[in-house]
């Protein structure tokens, strides 16, 4: 009993490695898109159009990416819902690497004209859906392995601490990179962090294709469980959780994605800042989430998921105001108090995330209505926020609006955590609509698939 005990805990140990590593190069991939969409696609791809129509079209090649995120959760939904979390966690990664260095490829503007525009966007997209399997898979192969409900909101927060991580890397290598290559940042320079993905999800597939499936996955093959057509099984069974957990992130994606990549331009078009300003501040905050985003994953073990949700919300709205007020001095400490604290308030709901949203979804249907959930906000909050805000910045020439903006978004979060049900203390690995399942072994009884 001892010797299965320590195995599943190394089993489970392995999974979260490995789903935090791959988590992590994903969104490298998917972030020093956004990086250099704020700092250099204009210049390099849209030249001939004047700085608010170059820098809304660069945005809108982000854009891209986020449309196609539910596409790719539909996909590799349904795959992973079918054939196993492992052997689509190794689809994605492969995905993602290879759109992001052939990136890194793309001829600018003065060589192709708009053509570069053109393969910047199919590219992004082909990000966008690998990005879009890979967040779903990698919650459940942590969550999965982790049967102890009394941990699972820490464990599940391991994958989300990939993006802090990825967010580090990615803005890491780009100030390395400019500071490196100084006025040839522009030209060349910003081409070297696309490029080196390619090492990144060398390492990160070494790492995946050394686990094995979760128990739970095991179970419902065994079981001759699965479905046959997930997504469509899981939009007609649990429509309501997938609407509501979209809606639940509305207030944590939109202020993300104004936080980390909006602030580029925000920071070096309107209150003057240099690329290398701006980039180590946003560094600084992301290095901050490590700590904060496991850590707020933890307390919503103890005290419910969806208080500390609302808590996370309501202290979003309660920031937006103070945050751009804080940037407008154009203070540098009191600028980067503003940038750390704005990344720390946003993880209180990132942290305990995961969780809420995979307890949210019966075992046989969790890959395709987890990641359906989470991905349809990169439409309708991730990716339309940093044009809606350099929209609102033009029209208005204020950030307060801005800011209002924010509010809103968390206030939508903030009604829909209240709207869905907290799990935190069921077995989620009992699927209650059907009688015929077993109850999920705890970790000291897992019954570990063979290699």
């Amino acid at each position: 009993m001892q010797m299965q005990e320590q195995d599943a805990r190394r089993h489970l140990v392995r999974a979260v490695v490995a789903s935090t590593v791959g988590t992590s190069i994903e969104w490298y991939d998917f972030f020093v898109y956004g990086s250099a969409a704020s700092l250099v696609f204009r210049k390099q791809f849209f030249p001939d159009s004047d700085a608010l129509t170059g820098q809304l079209l660069a945005f809108g090649t982000y854009f891209v990416g986020f449309a196609a995120r539910p596409v790719g959760a539909a996909i590799f939904g349904h795959y992973g819902d079918r054939i196993g979390r492992k052997a689509t966690l190794v689809s994605t990664l492969v995905l993602m690497g290879i759109g992001t260095f052939l990136v890194g490829l793309v001829p600018p503007y003065a060589s192709i004209g708009i053509m570069g525009g053109v393969l910047l966007t199919v590219l992004r997209a082909l990000q966008g859906i690998g990005v879009g399997g890979e967040w779903g898979g990698s919650v459940l192969l942590s969550m999965e392995w982790g049967a102890n409900t009394r941990k699972r909101g820490f464990i599940a927060s391991w994958p989300q601490f990939g993006v802090p991580l990825g967010l580090l890397l990615s803005n890491g290598i780009f100030s390395a990179t400019n500071a490196l290559t100084g006025p040839d940042f522009d030209t060349w320079g910003w081409r070297v962090p696309f490029l080196l993905s390619i090492v990144l999800v060398g390492i990160g597939l070494y790492i995946r294709l050394g686990i094995l499936e979760t128990p739970v996955f095991t179970r419902l093959l065994e079981q001759r469980r699965t479905s046959a057509a997930p997504v469509g099984e899981v939009l007609r069974r649990n429509w309501r959780e997938v609407i509501l957990t979209c809606l639940l992130r509305t207030g944590q994606q939109a202020p993300f994605y104004i936080f980390v990549t909006f602030v580029l331009a925000y920071g070096t078009g309107t209150l003057g800042l240099t690329n290398q300003e701006i980039l180590n501040d946003v560094l600084i905050a992301s290095a901050v989430s490590l700590f904060t985003v496991p850590l707020f994953g933890y307390l919503s073990d103890r005290v419910g998921r969806r208080l500390t949700y609302i808590v996370g919300a309501a202290a979003m709205a309660l920031w937006s105001l103070p945050y751009f007020g804080l940037l407008d001095t154009r203070v540098p400490a009191l600028m980067l108090t503003a940038i750390v604290l704005a990344q720390a308030i946003h993880d209180i709901q990132y942290g305990p995330q995961a969780a809420f949203i995979a307890e949210s979804f019966p075992p046989r249907l969790r890959y395709s209505g987890a990641s359906l959930g989470y991905h349809l906000a990169s439409v309708t909050a991730g990716g339309p926020a940093p044009i809606i805000a350099t929209q609102l910045l033009s029209t208005y020439h204020s950030s307060t609006p801005i800011a209002i903006y924010m509010i809103v978004c968390a206030l939508i979060s903030l009604v829909s955590a209240a709207l869905l049900r907290d799990r935190t203390s069921e077995d989620v690995d009992i699927d209650h609509d059907e009688h015929v399942v077993q109850s999920a072994p705890s970790l000291s009884h897992a019954n570990l698939p063979q290699r």
